[in-house]
């Protein structure tokens, strides 16, 4: 028995033609699939954009304020105690906090809680307390992220217990004299 090789690799050139056809009417059938429903999306967004509640679309995005107390020195703070409110925090602000001024997370318990400066638009003094408002840790100038697929470069975590943060702009630590044996107390919160 004679091996036509070219047959053979005829035959084999045709059995690709059918796969590739095959694939080509695969590929045409998503298509037409999902470009109807790519639109629909997008009409359905925009409509939802354009019609929502004028409660919901005009809702005042402005934290609770308080006072509190940091050795000495009297600051104005937003409190963030919602877990809403503390993941949304101060994610796209673009002017810095005023140094006389910080941002006060609250949370229910004392336990380790890590800060992921993503979306923030400068640096960040950051400042964890115990329930009784001992300072526990602290950190000076904390770096906001520039690369959100790099989480461990811009992501900040006390070391004991704490539950309060302070959020402030860069200097805030500097400019109030914090240190590891100041004490908050909060006036109004």
């Amino acid at each position: 028995m004679e091996l036509n090789w070219f047959s053979f690799i005829t035959s084999i050139i045709a059995r690709f033609k059918f796969i590739y056809c095959l694939d080509c009417v695969v590929m045409a059938s998503k298509m037409v699939v999902l470009l109807p429903a790519i639109i629909a999306a997008f009409i359905i967004g925009v409509l939802g954009l354009l019609l929502a509640p004028s409660e919901v679309r005009n809702r005042d995005l402005s934290f609770p304020t308080g006072t509190i107390k940091i050795d000495n020195d009297t600051i104005k703070v937003e409190v963030a105690k919602s877990p809403e409110e503390r993941q949304r925090w101060l994610m796209f602000r673009e002017d810095p906090i005023p140094l006389d001024s910080a941002m006060l997370l609250a949370y229910g318990k004392p336990d380790l809680y890590a800060l992921w400066l993503i979306n923030i638009q400068y640096n960040l003094d950051l400042i964890w307390l115990d329930e009784n408002g001992r300072v526990v840790y602290a950190k000076e100038d904390a770096q906001i992220c520039t690369n959100p697929f790099d989480a461990s470069k811009c992501t900040y975590k006390n070391t004991s217990p704490a539950k309060f943060v302070i959020a402030a702009s860069s200097g805030f630590i500097a400019n109030h004299n914090v240190s590891t044996s100041s004490a908050m107390k909060i006036i109004s919160i």
